[in-house]
């Protein structure tokens, strides 16, 4: 008897060439197979006529084969079949490439059902390769809303959605339904079998959306209650003691005047620090809003009470920057900062642990290097990570184990909206510095066609001239050999292309993620040291070195970019003192594009654009395991809307409230669920 754990190739069709190809997606057995959805539906109901159809739209039609199907090989690899299907309206021109069993399969005077483009011409409607099915098995193809799976080579979807209908039929009464009863029935939800069979193949569009809507709002449900046990789970463990500290030594020494958002972050910070368990708290800022005297304070805090700061950022530049900044402002008020990158050569590295693990440096500020094995802290209190969705969270997790429980201190540039904070870091309390430090200057921010090139080339000259300097980004690195119109700029080749017949005489460079470490961080180091006039790169530069002389921001085909990563590219300029610029060049005309480009435009506020970016586009980008640690979402990935979101939010935590460990009987199959999720152990709700 099948279960959800049984192989795939136990599925009709299915050999071990195809399983291979299915395992490239993820699917081995049958439960992976049924939890597997569409990426989109074709509606293929409504029949046409032939003497109705439309040169270049999609259509069904029901014909009779005229004639007997014509075979012919046209050369070596390439046959062809063509025949004529006809209805009381008209003919259909059918044509075959290499499918030479259709001259067998397909009689003269039997009825199918073709669906397809239209080609050809109005008087002469053709279809090449179109789906066909018998009068006498028609239904399966055709005639019904058809789900399309996204493919890899060796599958096609007729053979995907033959595995799917077979997996269904084998195993699609064994679903545990996971959402207790009375949640079901408060939200108006299908069940979890009336859900899988229509995600897949739906009866209509009202079948379609009460499966898309269960099926949603589920995953949101078990994620928010598995982020809830994740946090009890933290709170249940003794934090390291910080006792309240006097500030005022490290506001005195301080060049400039905190935000209120900063002091309200701080406050925050070591409310928590000197609270009976370990600090997990996400400081949420735009570009340049100041979080990193956050971390300081922190840093300062845990100093006082005897115990080392590990602060960990993403790359070694980015981490010799805090370290310039941390030392400059810490190493006058007794606490000495270190720098521990993989550049380092052995010995030094050796003698830099040596100085960790006896205590002597208070904050040690690096990059990987700092969670590497031979690494040992005499008493790690604080752990900080700058830009944490550049590190995995195994690797967040292996900096926190080298200390007993320390404090954890994450900080974000990107903004995520408030609404989808509890999803993407559930585990965290989060504080959001919403306000820039006086005094800097808002980016001047222009949307442009090709019309404006040699204008924008004089402006940057211009800037040049002034002594300043300038980012172009591209989307890609290489051209693409189908983009005949040669719109795509990509870096190496614009790069060239600037440097010989835009700006001569002067330094151009560029940078991408295929360059060596190294050769990225020289690159940089060049530009940031001013001795590179323009560096043309891809989103690399979207996190990095401040660099306060660049300001003048270009992004090349910007419609290829989303509305939060424009927003943090344009953080890479307006760092000092100089009023600066970003330039979003696109030519494209759509309506959307024109949309979301006049929003960077008319706002500088990350978290409003953020939730413009949402709107416009879907939470997809502010959702992903790969960055934030939290499970694949199957479907609320691209599919979710913002009101099943609190409503999947509002009605696990009311559950929460009424039964804190799930104890009911009718909360088991959640329960197990959640234990699966995050391989919460069982002794958490014992």
């Amino acid at each position: 008897m099948p279960d959800l754990h049984t192989h795939i190739q136990t599925i009709k069709g299915i050999g071990e060439t195809r399983a291979k190809a299915l395992s490239k997606l993820g699917i081995t057995t049958l439960g992976e197979l049924i939890t597997y959805f569409p990426r989109a539906y074709d509606d293929r109901r409504e029949f046409q006529q032939i003497g109705n159809l439309t040169v270049g739209e999609m259509a069904v039609v029901h014909g009779v084969v005229a004639a007997e199907p014509r075979h012919q090989l046209v050369r070596r690899g390439l046959d062809i079949v063509k025949l004529q299907a006809v209805d009381e309206t008209g003919k259909l021109n059918i044509t075959f490439f290499n499918q030479s069993f259709r001259k067998q399969q397909m009689k003269q005077g039997a009825g199918y059902v073709f669906y397809g483009k239209v080609d050809g011409t109005l008087l002469a409607p053709a279809m090449t390769n179109p789906i066909v099915e018998e009068d006498a098995v028609a239904g399966r193809l055709t005639g019904r809303i058809v789900p399309i799976y996204r493919l890899t080579q060796g599958l096609s979807q007729i053979i995907l959605g033959n595995a799917m209908a077979e997996g269904l039929v084998a195993c699609g009464e064994l679903f545990p339904d996971p959402l207790p009863e009375s949640v079901r029935l408060a939200h108006e939800l299908s069940s979890a079998r009336f859900a899988y069979h229509n995600i897949h193949f739906p009866e209509d569009e009202e079948s379609l959306e009460l499966a898309r809507k269960r099926l949603i709002f589920e995953e949101l449900f078990l994620l928010t209650t598995a982020l809830h046990f994740l946090r009890d789970r933290r709170r249940e463990t003794d934090g390291i003691p910080v006792p309240l500290v006097d500030l005022a030594p490290f506001i005195d020494a301080l060049p400039f005047t905190l935000t209120g958002a900063q002091q309200r972050a701080i406050h925050d910070t070591l409310a928590d620090m000197t609270g009976p368990r370990p600090m997990s708290r996400l400081v949420q800022g735009d570009v340049g809003s100041g979080k990193t005297m956050v971390a300081a304070a922190a840093a300062w805090a845990v100093h006082q009470a005897g115990y080392q700061t590990a602060f960990m950022a993403p790359t070694e530049i980015l981490a010799e920057q805090h370290h310039q900044t941390l030392s400059t402002l810490l190493e006058p008020l007794g606490i000495r900062v270190g720098l521990l990158t993989g550049s380092l050569r052995a010995k030094a590295k050796r003698e830099m642990g040596d100085l960790i693990e006896t205590g002597y440096y208070h904050l040690i500020v690096g990059t990987h290097a700092l969670i590497s094995q031979g690494v040992r802290f005499r008493n790690l209190g604080l752990v900080v990570t700058d830009e944490q969705h550049r590190f995995g969270v195994d690797q967040r997790s292996a900096l926190q184990e080298k200390g007993d429980h320390p404090h954890v201190l994450v900080m974000s540039a990107t903004p995520i909206p408030r609404t989808l904070a509890l999803i993407v870091y559930g585990d965290l309390d989060v504080s959001v510095i919403d306000e820039l430090p006086p005094g800097r200057q808002a980016i001047e921010t222009y949307a442009v066609d090709e019309g404006y090139r040699q204008r924008i080339y004089t402006f940057t000259r211009k800037l040049l001239d002034e002594g300043r300097q300038a980012y172009f980004v591209c989307p890609a690195i290489e051209s693409d050999p189908d983009d005949t119109s040669g719109g795509m700029k990509a870096v190496e080749v614009y790069a060239k292309d600037l440097q010989e017949n835009v700006f001569p005489d002067r330094k151009v460079a560029f940078l991408h993620g295929k360059l060596k470490p190294k050769d990225k961080e020289k690159i940089m180091t060049t530009f940031a040291a001013g001795e590179t006039d323009i560096l043309v790169s891809t989103t690399v530069i979207e996190v990095g070195v401040d660099v306060p002389n660049a300001a003048l921001m270009v992004v090349e085909n910007a419609e290829h970019f989303g509305l939060s990563q424009l927003h943090q590219l344009r953080g890479r300029v307006g760092r000092g003192q100089h009023q600066s610029y970003c330039v979003l060049f696109s030519s494209h005309q759509a309506e959307s594009v024109q949309t979301r480009l006049n929003v960077m435009c008319k706002t500088s506020d990350g978290f409003k654009i953020a939730e413009e970016d949402l709107a416009l586009r879907g939470p997809g980008d502010f959702f992903g395991s790969r960055q934030h640690g939290l499970p694949d979402m199957g479907l609320a990935n691209f599919s979710c809307n913002m009101d099943l979101l609190k409503q999947a939010q509002e009605a696990a935590l009311a559950l929460l409230k009424q039964d804190p460990l799930l104890e009911h009987l009718d909360h088991q199959a959640l329960r197990t669920h959640i234990q699966k999720i995050f391989d919460i152990s069982a002794e958490r709700f014992h």
